[in-house]
């Protein structure tokens, strides 16, 4: 099989998405070692993924656009069909929402992590990017030969809103994976530099946007005894500057810790040392931070909402994200009960074990098989044989 990785929308903070581009090619080539992939990204393409252990064993293909705007989107539309054809490529697979329109002779997949921009709107972004999601994405996912979901939850999703036909969504759930000799900045250096004292410490790794329902965190941490603390990393947006208000008017603004985009290093850190996850979203597409927690046994309190009851199962405490009493007591739970993490870690870790990367990697290869049967018939059977 020749594969195509649309890596054009992957930039140095795209969080997730950013996240399964540097897992799947690998885990791709482990599944299928005879698998052919031209990876295709922007001026704009990250270390870590340029980097990545697989990087040699992958045809690389730089185009001069940027990760956003009418360039890319053009690129994705005109440029990547054309090239697929000309490289005699099997599979265009688009991995960032907006992708590549059928064409004969070359199936065309890509993977909607969430369609959060119709249920939040402005509370996802600004008009003109909100507009910019509905034309592209739901045309994107209408166009393509199959369609690939993180969760059942987004796969409804794509079903109900962006008027796809059943019969071409398929569901590829994310994996979590975590080194165990990661680096990772030592508890007591974290608790010294960010003045976090000696309590516990809440972590809720999230965009600082409305819809990811920080503000409960925030009332949250309130609610505790004064040694406890919380922080929110992630580059900052306008509605920090709500949080910050928020925990003003509460109280606990020294408190809360906003600490911008961090290290690796930090962050392997932080999971490591918090009392408890937090993972409070209105809407998910999937939630990796759950899995990523669950992997380095921490326990993790989750939004019953959308995709992550799907991914924490019965290895987290779920709450009603819009039951700030709930919130607080289940916080206030895991926080004072030694006997509850212990038992959350372990349930944690079976959880997480579930989500590998090998696992996506075989799911999405069944994918490209359908698309390859769907598209031009003579063409899907070669690449199956090959």
């Amino acid at each position: 099989m020749r594969l195509g990785l649309d890596l054009l929308g992957i930039g140095e903070r795209s969080a997730g998405i950013g996240t399964h581009a540097i897992a799947l090619p690998g885990a791709l080539l482990a599944a299928e070692p005879g698998i052919e992939i031209t990876a295709i990204i922007g001026r704009e393409a990250p270390p870590s993924l340029i980097g990545a252990p697989w990087a040699g064993d992958v045809r690389w293909l730089r185009l001069p656009v940027a990760t956003r705007g009418r360039q890319v989107a053009l690129a994705q539309y005109a440029g990547l069909p054309l090239l697929g054809l000309a490289r005699r490529l099997d599979v265009v697979h688009t991995l960032s929402n907006v992708g590549a329109p059928r064409v004969p002779g070359l199936a065309t997949v890509v993977t909607v992590h969430d369609l959060i921009w119709k249920h939040a709107g402005l509370d996802w972004g600004p008009p003109e990017a909100v507009a910019a999601m509905e034309r592209m994405a739901a045309r994107a996912a209408r166009w393509a030969t199959r369609v690939q979901a993180d969760s059942h939850a987004t796969r409804a999703d794509v079903l109900a809103l962006a008027g796809v036909e059943e019969a071409k969504v398929d569901v590829v759930p994310l994996g979590a994976s975590a080194a165990p000799d990661a680096p990772a900045t030592p508890e007591a250096e974290l608790r010294a530099r960010l003045e976090l004292g000696s309590g516990p410490v809440l972590l809720a790794v999230a965009q600082k946007r409305p819809y990811k329902n920080l503000q409960a965190a925030v009332r949250a941490v309130a609610s505790l005894g004064d040694d406890a603390r919380l922080v929110l990393p992630g580059a900052p947006t306008p509605h920090e500057a709500e949080l910050r208000a928020l925990a003003a008017g509460l109280g606990v603004e020294d408190r809360v810790r906003f600490l911008g985009w961090v290290e690796d290093a930090d962050l392997e850190g932080l999971y490591r040392s918090a009392a408890a996850v937090l993972v409070l979203s209105r809407y998910e597409g999937f939630g990796l931070p759950v899995l990523e927690a669950m992997l380095r046994g921490t326990p993790v309190v989750a939004a019953d909402a959308m995709s992550l009851p799907e991914v924490a199962g019965d290895a987290a405490l779920l709450v009603d994200p819009g039951d700030q009493a709930a919130i607080d007591a289940a916080v206030a739970r895991v926080a004072g009960d030694a006997e509850l993490r212990a038992d959350l870690a372990r349930r944690g870790r079976e959880r997480a074990a579930q989500f590998t990367w090998e696992r996506t990697a075989r799911e999405t290869l069944t994918s490209y098989r359908r698309a390859l049967a769907r598209s031009t018939p003579g063409r899907g059977r070669r690449a199956l044989s090959r």
